[in-house]
């Protein structure tokens, strides 16, 4: 019995026997036997076989357009090619062959796309990878003097996560490049862990340094304590000596602080209970010199020089046997009193200046002179009222007004 047909089946037919025949080109070929079911089911099995292959074809072709790895397809291309030298499958045979052919262009072209993009890639990884090589050397070569610490170790930790990251998710650098880059990263970081530990070390020397000072200043402001107020200047002396020991750390700092201030209120208490004992006894004193300076400050308008250094010795004598005042009045009445010391001293230097024989001679010259220009002026005043020249007039009233304000200023 043979059996054709239209359509895909044109390209099969079945033998009496069961045969199953492919036609590929004016050849038929047997694809094997279906000796159990009719020709037409015998045709669908083979066709259902060739419905498989294509449908693979289809999937890799699907896969090459969406940009899948060329060597993925290039391997589809091969299993392909070697299942349809000789399938067992009704169809057109020869059409899925030029279509799987027709893909070897196609993964000549991912190749060489993917290896275009695989190098920028790799261009662009080997340039993150350096960007991270390269901030860990600018930290590693900053001066260990001047990092803040806390946070040069966090961006070096940060640096360590980026380059794992990167390591495990990023494309893989060639072998030399990628162990020279990790070299340099390591001795940056070795670098940086080196300082920090130098760092460290050196700083924790002088905190104990600094603290074995502080605990010597500590002791000795305690041994003054029983001084009280006597001991007010030491402490001071030793506050100098605190602010020159340097630092012990934040916490050890504040404790060592806590006993040295508590050493000094206790100093203080000591003065400032004395300073209230001196404050009430000196308080009768205050008031007998705020009294001398009532009867002192008129001596600022006195014009009288003798009369005003009897009356100033005077109240210096009392001044000074009245006592003490309240230390908080100390300033405030001696600059009082100072402020008409110097008054009386100047009004008694400008007596001498004026009595000096020198000067006086100098000063009588001159005034003789001025008072015969003055008399000669006023004789040229007259004339120009006379006259009526108001320019001449104008000229010598001014001139005589200036000689006579010289004559009053020497007088």
């Amino acid at each position: 019995m043979h059996v054709t047909t239209t359509g895909q089946q044109e390209w099969g037919r079945v033998d009496d026997d069961g045969t199953v025949y492919v036609r590929e080109g004016e050849d038929w070929r047997s694809v094997g036997q279906f000796p159990d079911g009719s020709p037409e089911e015998a045709l669908a099995y083979f066709q259902r076989k060739f419905t498989d292959l294509a449908g693979q074809v289809v999937l890799l072709e699907q896969r090459a357009k969406r940009g899948a790895p060329a060597s993925d397809v290039a391997r589809g291309v091969t299993r392909l090619r070697s299942e349809l030298e000789a399938p067992n499958a009704v169809g057109d045979i020869e059409a899925l062959r030029v279509r799987v052919a027709a893909l070897d262009t196609t993964v000549t072209e991912l190749t060489e796309q993917q290896s275009e993009e695989a190098s920028a890639q790799l261009a662009e990884a080997v340039a993150e990878r350096t960007a991270i090589v390269e901030e860990a050397e600018a930290l590693a070569a900053l001066d260990p003097a001047k990092v803040q610490w806390k946070q040069a170790t966090e961006k070096l930790n940060d640096l360590f996560a980026r380059w794992q990251s990167h390591q495990q998710s990023g494309p893989k650098l060639p072998k030399n490049e990628a162990n020279e880059l990790w070299k340099r990263f390591r001795t940056a970081r070795t670098t940086i862990e080196q300082h920090r530990r130098t760092f460290f070390a050196e700083l924790d020397s002088v905190h104990r340094d600094a603290k074995s000072k502080k605990t010597k200043l500590i002791e000795q402001a305690e041994a003054l304590i029983p001084k009280g107020s006597d001991g007010v200047p030491g402490y001071r002396d030793l506050l100098d000596e605190w602010k020159r020991s340097g630092r012990a750390g934040k916490k050890t700092d504040d404790a060592l602080w806590a006993r040295f201030k508590a050493a000094g209120d206790a100093i203080y208490q000591a003065k400032a209970a004395v300073d209230a004992a001196e404050n009430e006894e000196y308080s009768a004193n205050l008031e007998v010199k705020l009294a001398l300076l009532e009867e002192a400050e008129p001596l600022l308008k006195e014009t009288d020089v003798d009369a005003a250094k009897k009356a100033l010795i005077s109240i210096q004598r009392r001044w000074d046997a009245a006592g003490k005042v309240p230390r908080d009045h100390v300033r405030s009445v001696e600059d009082r009193l100072r402020k008409v010391e110097q008054a009386v001293r100047a009004l008694e230097d400008e007596q001498w200046r004026k009595n000096n024989p020198e000067t006086k001679a100098r000063t009588q010259g001159l005034a003789a002179q001025l008072s015969s220009a003055i008399e000669k002026l006023e004789a040229d005043l007259a004339a120009a009222q006379a006259s009526g020249d108001s320019r001449a007039e104008a000229e010598a009233r001014e001139a005589l007004e200036t000689r006579k304000a010289w004559l009053d200023a020497i007088g």
